[in-house]
């Protein structure tokens, strides 16, 4: 006698809002995990729910783990990080903190960044240049700033916000005397149509 094959819960509008941000079509999830568009659609449409081989491969295609796709290993809707407890990086004066979750799926991320004077983002240690349409807001909590975006030089002083093309070549500089701290979010670049 065969063992009963346990579906998995509900799932398709999570392999949707994945498959979308990584700007993939159903054909191209379907090359990567070896599930067919048509059964991938169905997923997606809550038409069917997949075995827990099938969302394996699902998710390997996503390029997660089966318990990231099924939300497994987070402690709910709510995702705390404390105080201290972010991704640390950075040299040469220039030091950061991711202080968002590393959640799959996640279309902006948060960093708190410090520069000493003089210090300048965007060299050996820093985060790589954003993806293709990402998007970045920038507050300065305290000292001043320079933002070099795109060939322009644009002054900022504690409380100034600013907004630019992330994907565009970029870096802060810190020209004051004191140390410099920003917060930045980095929004993921929008789908294609």
């Amino acid at each position: 006698m065969a063992a009963a094959v346990e579906p998995v819960p509900a799932i398709g509008p999570r392999v949707k809002a994945l498959r979308e941000a990584m700007d993939l079509s159903l054909r191209d999830l379907a090359e990567r995990s070896g599930v067919s568009a048509p059964m991938l659609s169905q997923v997606e449409r809550g038409e069917t729910s997949p075995t827990l081989q099938v969302a394996a491969r699902i998710a390997s295609g996503l390029e997660l783990r089966l318990s990231q796709l099924l939300r497994l290993d987070e402690g709910g809707t709510v995702s705390v990080v404390r105080a201290g407890d972010g991704r640390r990086g950075g040299a040469d004066g220039h030091r950061y903190e991711i202080l968002s979750p590393p959640l799959p799926g996640l279309r902006s991320e948060l960093s708190r960044h410090r520069l000493t004077p003089g210090a300048v983002t965007g060299g050996p240690g820093d985060p790589p240049m954003h993806e293709p349409g990402a998007r970045e807001t920038a507050v300065v909590e305290s000292g001043e700033l320079e933002l070099h975006v795109d060939g322009q030089r644009h002054r900022l002083a504690t409380g100034d916000c600013v907004t630019f093309d992330a994907d565009l070549e970029h870096h802060f500089e810190n020209p004051g005397k004191e140390e410099a701290v920003l917060l930045a979010v980095v929004s993921a670049g929008l789908r294609r149509s």
